[in-house]
């Protein structure tokens, strides 16, 4: 994971966080990564970092969600980072693609936003935290859907009604409309 341990480092150390929180998580973000070269992988505990994708229609209007199988929430599409993925946008647009069944997205590979969050359900040894980068990623032609095994159901919904009031969610999705519109 040595090359995708670096373009993580250097995808955190040159972006700019949108707020002040924003800020203080992409530090701590590129502190775990100096200190640890192990950062990235799912056996890292009890911090590791994982990448999504949060999906957009081309206009920015509606919002493309998952309703996860373990976590029983709405969320953007995103996971653990595999041996394979050799950059970060890279593992995200996999994640993206697995999940939603899109195989026609399209990723900004700048972040959008950064979710740090603790997740009980992950590793054996107890609760982990999960250092979440997230990208925007548009479908290109194709915008059906197909539920994953890790999801209960994927589903589109107009950013003006969503299933959610997670403002960690909501924050995504008004960063990642505000990008679309640039």
């Amino acid at each position: 994971m040595s090359t995708l341990h670096a373009d993580a480092l250097a995808a955190l150390e040159s972006w700019t966080a949108p707020d002040g929180e924003q800020e203080l998580w992409r530090l701590e973000y590129v502190e775990h990564l100096r200190s640890r070269p192990d950062g990235l992988a799912k056996a890292c505990f009890p911090d590791h970092l994982t990448a999504g994708a949060l999906v957009l229609n081309h206009d920015g209007s509606r919002v493309l969600l998952n309703l996860h199988g373990k976590a029983q929430r709405w969320f953007a599409f995103g996971g653990h980072l595999e041996p394979e993925d050799s950059t970060l946008a890279g593992a995200a647009l996999r994640e993206a693609t697995e999940e939603s069944g899109i195989d026609d997205l399209v990723l900004d590979p700048v972040p959008v936003h950064l979710s740090l969050h603790t997740v009980d359900f992950c590793n054996p040894r107890g609760p982990v935290r999960h250092l979440d980068v997230r990208f925007l990623a548009r479908p290109s032609t194709t915008e059906e859907p197909v539920v994953s095994d890790e999801s209960i159901d994927v589903r589109w919904f107009d950013v003006d009604d969503l299933p959610t009031d997670e403002q960690d969610m909501l924050d995504l999705i008004r960063l990642a409309g505000d990008r679309l519109r640039g």
